[in-house]
């Protein structure tokens, strides 16, 4: 088995760069979705990160009733109560690009709003979380999966880490760890997706693409609402890509080396590791994508 090679995506961003006549529609309208009850701070964190990355709309479709309302700190974010009709709801937003996992949970609503996520045409589709925890337990959704990637090739990406790696693969998480190469390719093939395993130097690959291996990040990010954020970040970039020439696999590449570039910059300024938080992240990688655009 080959070496993954280095990843090398950065170089990338400058296809993001604005003209003076563009409008929010350029930008995307993305929609993400999950924050069940007690779980609303996962959506708004991933929501904040597309937000913050550059995405013209972002909503948040929040399952949890007691916090699908406007956040006056974040009063750019369209939050609403999500709708018990998913698939009248999706076609009404006719967003741009769909995420959905972080805070998910596994009610029946869940169930509805993944089943009609999964069966969306044409939009990229990102997968983290308790979404991917679903797919492991019902084959039926595993099939809908694949079924939109034999539609669709390369229009859907999943972010697990290892346990939830773990979890789609029937295994462990310390099996994962001991073989992360093997792990990512095995994804991929259960899966017909690009798949990033986060983790310890972040594993990206896909069936048309070898796998590619970040050499940054740090221990920082081992923290609750990291990995939302990346959910957020990679949505953000394929919103954009769609009127910028990047796909999804391009976008999920920029997404994972944005993200943990940007905590290694602020590791470099003693902002962490140990305390460096995803809002922190959020605001350094928008930094940083505008220096290199």
């Amino acid at each position: 088995m080959t070496s993954p090679t280095e990843l090398s995506s950065l170089k990338l961003i400058t296809r993001l760069k604005r003209a003076s006549s563009e409008h929010k529609g350029n930008a995307g309208k993305v929609l993400l979705i999950g924050g069940a009850p007690g779980m609303a701070g996962a959506l708004i964190l991933a929501g904040s990160a597309a937000l913050h990355l550059g995405a013209g709309w972002t909503m948040l479709e929040m399952l949890d009733p007691t916090a699908a309302h406007a956040v006056p700190e974040q009063a750019e974010l369209m939050i609403r109560l999500a709708s018990f009709n998913a698939q009248e709801q999706l076609e009404t937003t006719a967003p741009d690009v769909i995420a959905i996992g972080p805070g998910l949970g596994f009610s029946v609503l869940a169930r509805d709003w993944l089943i009609a996520s999964l069966c969306y045409p044409k939009v990229p589709l990102v997968i983290d979380a308790d979404a991917l925890n679903l797919i492991a337990d019902n084959p039926e959704f595993l099939d809908l999966l694949k079924q939109r990637n034999q539609a669709f090739p390369g229009m859907t990406a999943l972010t697990p880490h290892p346990g939830e790696a773990a979890h789609l693969l029937n295994t462990i998480a310390s099996v994962i760890q001991a073989d992360r190469l093997t792990a990512v390719l095995d994804l991929v093939k259960r899966t017909d997706c690009i798949v990033a395993l986060k983790g310890q130097h972040t594993l990206i690959a896909s069936p048309l693409h070898s796998v590619m291996q970040c050499a940054q990040g740090n221990p920082g990010m081992a923290v609750g609402g990291m990995g939302d954020v990346l959910t957020g970040t990679i949505a953000a970039i394929a919103a954009q890509g769609l009127h910028h020439n990047l796909n999804l696999w391009e976008s999920t590449c920029i997404g994972v080396q944005l993200h943990a570039s940007a905590a290694d910059s602020l590791v470099a300024k003693q902002i962490g590791p140990i305390g460096l938080t995803p809002t922190e992240v959020i605001l350094e990688m928008r930094s940083l994508l505008n220096k290199l655009l």
